[in-house]
């Protein structure tokens, strides 16, 4: 009898595989909190409007900054513990003075993440996930006062209503249909020239994974699918998603598209998706570190 645990493995995503160990009893524990903060192997990584600090090129790495670069107040978080112990924060706060004293550079999230190791990217996502979710959420939504940090970053309180809130992922599905020997990608009306991706769609509440991504395929592109099948998932930071990637079958080929989503669709080839993925095709691919291009990998090299 076939085991549970035969099935192939999920492949490898990007923005995943941080070396760093959450430490719950840290964060569950103020004054450990505040002692960790306090250590001389403790480093900050900043990001300035969201934009992470890097080192200078030729090959750029997260800037890990000294608690004394970083102001008092400046929103702060904990990361986890590297392998040898060493507490990593991050904190949202001006670079211009460090730039100025070490060198280095900000950058757009995404596009910093494309350069970094995977593990490295995957320290980026979830810092700038924590941050942009403090900014967002300074006053609490039951009663409107402000709330602050707790939990060492990961919950924010109302000393008004004692209410606790904690940092949300919104679920998202994103599918590759397939019919026969075809595959379907689209084109939001935003996306930059030539670029096809796989449909996606955030689930809904009373959902389930399955049901999202039949909704989505029927709403977007109009077609009827069946057989849904999980392949991999993935956080995506901008702001605080999870991309939950899926197959399902077509029952037609038939399209009947929802312009407001998608300015284009059509069925492509194996061969189409791996010239794409090899940047020799018609159309553009989305870039390794989305999962959309795990989708379409894999669903190219199956036999």
């Amino acid at each position: 009898m076939m085991s549970l645990f035969d099935t192939p493995s999920p492949p490898v995503t990007g923005l995943t595989g941080s070396p760093l160990d959450r430490a719950d009893h840290i964060r569950r524990d103020p004054s450990a909190a505040i002692a960790v903060r306090s250590r001389p192997d403790a480093r900050w990584l900043v990001l300035d409007d969201l934009k992470p600090l890097l080192t200078a090129d030729p090959k750029p790495e997260l800037f890990w900054a000294h608690r004394s670069d970083i102001p008092h107040n400046a929103p702060s978080v904990f990361l986890g513990l590297t392998p040898d112990g060493a507490p990593r924060f991050a904190a949202a706060a001006p670079a211009a003075d460090l730039i100025a004293d070490y060198g280095g550079r900000l950058l757009d999230a995404r596009a910093a993440a494309m350069l970094l190791e995977n593990g490295r990217a995957a320290i980026l996502a979830q810092a700038r996930s924590l941050l942009a979710w403090h900014a967002r959420h300074g006053h609490c939504s039951h009663c409107g006062a402000p709330t602050q940090i707790a939990k060492a970053g990961y919950a924010r309180t109302c000393h008004a209503c004692h209410a606790e809130h904690f940092p949300r992922t919104d679920p998202v599905v994103i599918m590759l249909a397939v019919h026969k020997d075809h595959a379907l990608v689209g084109r939001q009306p935003g996306f930059p020239p030539r670029l096809f991706s796989a449909l996606a769609g955030f689930l809904e509440p009373g959902e389930n994974i399955e049901e999202a991504v039949a909704r989505e395929l029927h709403e977007e592109a109009g077609i009827i699918t069946t057989d849904v099948r999980y392949l991999a998932s993935q956080p995506w930071p901008f702001p605080s998603s999870l991309m939950i990637a899926c197959f399902a079958k077509a029952k037609a080929a038939e399209l009947t598209l929802d312009f407001d989503e998608l300015e284009e669709a059509r069925w492509v080839t194996r061969a189409e998706v791996l010239a794409a993925l090899g940047g020799s095709g018609d159309w553009l691919a989305p870039p390794p570190m989305a999962i959309a291009h795990t989708l379409l990998k894999a669903w190219a090299e199956a036999s």
